[in-house]
């Protein structure tokens, strides 16, 4: 076990020839969004090297740029490690997310077509199925689908480029609770489709508005259970 905490194999090697650089940064941003790599874990260089197969040139160069974005804290002669978001950077997070989300159910709303539908029921069953199973990871990837999917079919690609801008951070942040939203968030997420379908787009604006702020209560209160 490395003291990263992620058990040996658990990453793929990352391929060869090409640029390394982008690919480690990818390799070590998803482990940290899916919480692989907890918050306030130290990160080793020559180990998350061995773990990926690559020399630690890229890996300190990956580590450089995820502490330029806030992912990685790097501390004076004690090295990496994963930053621990505060509750009032989640908390502006998640108020950002709730505006745009909401926006983009307007717009889904309005906009929507029968294909477009049909999709968010194929995501929402999809997602229902890993709450079933306890399947956490498969439950927060298909819950990122289903948004990303309603941001689409708001047909605004200036909003699609913000959101897409935090839906990593958003990631980030609904793992530690996504086993607590369980069934409900997908209860939600049904009542949401049936407002698209219905072209309603107040209910669909309020609707989402009281979902993601059911995600941000969850993520403050997870800390006092």
């Amino acid at each position: 076990m490395l003291s990263t905490g992620l058990p040996q194999g658990a990453v793929p090697k990352l391929e060869r020839p090409g640029p390394l650089r982008d690919r480690v940064y990818e390799a070590l941003l998803e482990l940290i969004t899916t919480r692989a790599l907890q918050p306030g874990r130290h990160l080793v260089e020559s180990e998350l090297a061995g773990h990926l197969g690559v020399s630690r040139q890229p890996v300190r160069e990956a580590l450089q740029r995820l502490n330029t974005e806030g992912w990685v804290d790097l501390r004076p002669a004690q090295g990496a490690f994963v930053h621990e978001p505060t509750e009032e950077e989640a908390d502006q997070l998640l108020t950002v997310r709730t505006l745009l989300e909401a926006e983009a159910a307007r717009l889904a709303a309005a906009n929507a077509d029968s294909a477009g539908i049909a999709a968010l029921e194929a995501l929402c069953a999809e997602g229902e199925k890993a709450v079933d199973a306890d399947d956490v990871d498969g439950a927060v990837a298909m819950n990122a689908r289903f948004h990303a999917k309603i941001m689409e079919l708001a047909g605004n690609a200036v909003l699609a480029e913000l959101a897409a801008q935090v839906d990593r951070r958003v990631r980030w942040y609904y793992t530690p609770v996504a086993r607590r939203r369980g069934h409900q968030s997908w209860i939600e997420h049904r009542e949401l489709i049936a407002a698209v379908t219905d072209r309603d787009e107040q209910r669909a604006t309020r609707l989402m508005r009281e979902h993601t702020e059911h995600t941000r209560r969850s993520y403050h209160a997870r800390s006092r259970v």
